[in-house]
């Protein structure tokens, strides 16, 4: 489980939004006493997870306070990707799974042959981000259509070259990072960019881990990759952010652009998945994911992620107590 990923300050940030948020009035212990004083005290067990690497560090960080006020309580996160989380979740071996896209009709039925009943829980939003190396000069907006002629299937052993994707742009080699097939991220920019889930090029460097993405197209000025906004707000320095056109004009990825829907069409929501059976067994479990659905805002704010909406909060409260 990698909390440092955070570090001190974003903790200590994390804790004093949530104590003012007490401090308010909040009733996130009325449902099921998971977070007031004296329940907590009193909870124990283990709690695993898994799944993408984009939703991951949001959920250490969530565990990170959550262990904080709850000493007997041990949270571990794996981040094998969205659809290696899957496999662990339906095969029963955790009990909570993080994916950055919606689970598939055959994870579904993996599930259903182990028994594995499961809430959807929507638990942040994210601009999926398009970045280029500091020294990139030209390609500051590209178009859908550009990014599908660099992407595409067709495009392996063929596009190697900026300019072949625009022939304004130099006749520099193209240096491709993303993630690999086992991520939702990759699911999701596959569709939306190449119109078919898992059609991709395969001659690009694919790494499970975003920070070797980071590190490859900080270290290549030829170099492109993607991954979820949060780690590009954690890479500014580093990296720069591809305004996308989706054909209404060049946009940012922001917090504003991904939740008005402008930001087109690398917006998309982040998940947790949660067992049903698990949740009403383990008391450490229930009182985790009402503490994170709660505190969402502060959680996602300090750990530099994108906020549920009003209206996806109170789905994700109207889920949870429907759930017990």
């Amino acid at each position: 489980m990698k909390i440092q990923r955070f570090g001190g300050s974003a903790a200590f940030v994390l804790a004093g939004a949530l104590a003012l948020s007490a401090c308010g009035g909040q009733e996130a212990e009325s449902g099921s006493g998971a977070t007031g004083a004296d329940g907590a005290a009193a909870l124990s067990g283990a709690i695993s997870s898994d799944g993408s690497s984009t939703v991951g560090p949001l959920t250490e960080s969530a565990a990170e306070l959550f262990m904080g006020e709850n000493g007997g309580v041990q949270i571990t996160v794996g981040t094998s990707g969205t659809g290696g989380g899957f496999k662990k979740f339906c095969e029963g071996q955790t009990q909570l799974s993080n994916a950055s896209r919606p689970i598939k009709d055959e994870e579904k039925a993996a599930c259903a042959a182990n028994g594995i009943d499961f809430q959807e829980l929507v638990v942040a939003n994210d601009a999926m981000t398009v970045v280029v190396n500091k020294e990139n000069t030209f390609a500051k907006c590209l178009t859908v259509q550009e990014l599908n002629t660099m992407w595409a299937p067709e495009a392996t052993g063929k596009i190697m070259k900026w300019n072949q994707v625009n022939p304004a742009f130099p006749a520099d080699n193209l240096k491709l990072y993303g993630p690999g097939t086992d991520s939702g991220t990759f699911d999701y920019f596959t569709d939306e960019i190449n119109g078919e889930e898992g059609a991709s090029r395969t001659d690009y460097e694919p790494s499970e881990d975003d920070n070797i993405i980071v590190q490859g197209v900080s270290g290549d000025k030829n170099a492109l990759g993607y991954f979820g906004f949060t780690f590009f707000e954690e890479n500014a320095d580093k990296l720069n952010a591809v305004e996308i056109d989706n054909g209404e004009g060049c946009v940012a990825p922001s917090s504003e652009t991904a939740r008005d829907g402008s930001y087109a069409p690398l917006s998309r929501p982040l998940f947790i998945y949660v067992d049903k059976k698990a949740f009403a067994e383990n008391a450490a479990l229930k009182s985790f994911v009402n503490f994170f659905i709660e505190n969402d805002t502060a959680i996602a704010e300090a750990a530099q992620y994108i906020p549920l909406s009003d209206e996806q909060k109170k789905t994700a409260q109207d889920e949870l107590a429907a759930l017990g």
